[in-house]
């Protein structure tokens, strides 16, 4: 009984509870960014470099099955079953990272300046007892 008391305790820690909702929201907040890449920013940059469709980018690694007459699309091919090296779809899971890793990296910087703001004394921070001790026997030496 020791040991589901101990998980307990450990399940119900604010920290862990904390680490649960954001990876719910990151999960959500994921889809966004992936919705953001795929409906809005690729296009264009699609656009920009001459209308190319990035998740069209790929390598037959076998030939499509006797008798395919489907197109030759990434999603016709991959539903016959033939084995593609789609590195399109990477190009676009990667500005994907790119996106999000810059996202995230503002949110916490903006944090950041809204916590020093509202208390800059919480920002600093608290000097170790160790560090106070040593200062002490530092002064009284110098004396």
């Amino acid at each position: 009984m020791s040991m589901f008391k101990e998980f307990r305790d450990f399940a119900v820690k604010g920290n862990v509870i904390d680490l649960a909702v954001a990876v719910i929201i990151g999960a959500a907040f994921g889809k966004i960014v992936d919705s953001l890449v795929k409906d809005l920013i690729m296009p264009v940059i699609g656009r920009v470099f001459g209308g190319l469709d990035f998740s069209n980018y790929f390598v037959l690694l076998q030939p499509p099955p006797a008798g395919y007459n489907g197109p030759m699309t990434y999603d016709a091919l991959t539903k016959a079953g033939v084995p593609l090296l789609a590195y399109g779809n990477v190009v676009t899971v990667v500005i994907n990272f790119i996106i999000l890793a810059f996202i995230i990296f503002w949110m916490v910087r903006q944090l950041a300046s809204v916590k020093k703001k509202i208390d800059p004394a919480a920002a600093a921070a608290p000097v170790p007892e160790d560090v106070l001790l040593l200062r002490e026997i530092r002064d009284a030496l110098k004396k």
